[in-house]
């Protein structure tokens, strides 16, 4: 069995759910938590009542917040932190992770400042060749209740991201691998900017036509920015681009469509981030974001009016009308450069 002893670095709803899929696989699965209140409640009652509630967890499902003892001859280690938190939770614990285990992130955004990946952060901080990245469609409420679900293993070889792919397949649980983990890794941080956008628009009333609009316009600037540096363009037409784009924008689980909505309807992005525990990690990728384009001296219109929205108090539906009236030109200008990406402007 490849990787028969997994460690899982954070209790929120994602890490929960994926330590209950490796477990269903029959490997001996150990869930860290940051927090030895939380854990000594997630071991009494059995149950993740903040992040994922009404899924029974299974009585030999080890859960500690020890990192010694989740960590105890792992073969594969799933770091599951949100990407804001992953530095800081790496430098605490990072002396009880074996350095010859496989490592694969589950995180989806881009570190401000560094602007480093969840990957280059792992590698970093731990001294690693390789950490794979697996993204994709897959919201954690349905993962856990066993819908069907199908994601993505990335890695710059193939040798780890089958080895986590053989791993995380179940009946229930369909893994695919990709050698770009580059451009899956931006394609799984920028589509959360694209949902905060879809959010916003929902919030304000639109309708399909503009979502569907901001969705195939959203793709080509993730593509775009993913191309100029450096990614395959075919990888944002799969699971990692186009699957995770749409269940993002489009389901009630989305945290990112969640505040997006939120701010549409006219609350404040302060107001909102203090009234919940779960983290939207599109709101930081937006910033880390548009740093990047303008490196890559790439234009991404809907980033940049999701960025006034949220940090320069612009208005919703003034935003969108900027939008709508940018100057007229081919849908497909540019498309020549860069692979059908790089180059093109909105």
């Amino acid at each position: 069995m490849s990787f028969s002893r997994v460690c899982v670095i954070g209790d929120g709803g994602w890490g929960t759910a994926l330590a209950l899929v490796l477990h269903s696989g029959g490997r001996d699965v150990r869930l860290w938590s940051a927090f030895d209140g939380y854990a000594a409640e997630l071991r009494a009652k059995r149950e993740n009542v903040k992040f994922l509630p009404g899924i029974e967890l299974p009585a030999d499902l080890t859960i500690t917040a020890d990192a010694a003892e989740a960590a105890a001859d792992a073969e594969l280690v799933v770091i599951a932190v949100p990407t804001q938190y992953i530095r800081g939770v790496l430098e605490s614990i990072g002396g009880a992770l074996p350095r010859g285990a496989g490592y694969v992130s589950v995180s989806k955004g881009i570190e401000q400042g560094t602007l480093l990946r969840p990957t280059e952060v792992a590698r970093e901080l731990l001294g690693l060749n390789a950490v794979a990245g697996m993204f994709g469609p897959s919201h954690a409420e349905e993962v856990a209740r066993g819908l069907p679900t199908t994601v993505v293993a990335a890695s710059s070889g193939p040798e780890l991201a089958g080895r986590v792919q053989e791993a995380f397949m179940t009946p229930r649980f369909r893994v695919y691998t990709n050698d770009d983990l580059l451009g899956c890794e931006l394609g799984a941080a920028l589509k959360n900017v694209v949902a905060l956008s879809a959010g916003i628009c929902h919030g304000l009333g639109f309708g399909d036509n503009a979502k569907a609009a901001l969705l195939t316009r959203g793709l080509a600037e993730i593509a775009r920015l993913g191309v100029a540096l450096g990614a395959k363009p075919m990888t944002f037409l799969g699971l990692t681009g186009m699957g995770d784009l749409i269940t993002t924008c489009f389901s009630p689980y989305g945290r990112n469509r969640s505040v997006g909505i939120r701010i549409g309807e006219g609350e404040s992005l302060g107001d909102i981030t203090s009234s919940t525990e779960q983290v939207a990690e599109g709101v930081p990728t937006t910033e880390s974001a548009l740093v990047l384009a303008a490196r890559a001296g790439v234009e991404l219109p809907i980033a940049e009016a999701v960025s006034r929205i949220l940090f320069e108090g612009a208005s919703p539906a003034e935003a969108v009308r900027e939008l709508m009236s940018r100057e007229a030109k081919p849908e497909f200008y540019g498309m020549s450069d860069a692979a059908g990406a790089g180059g093109e402007r909105p």
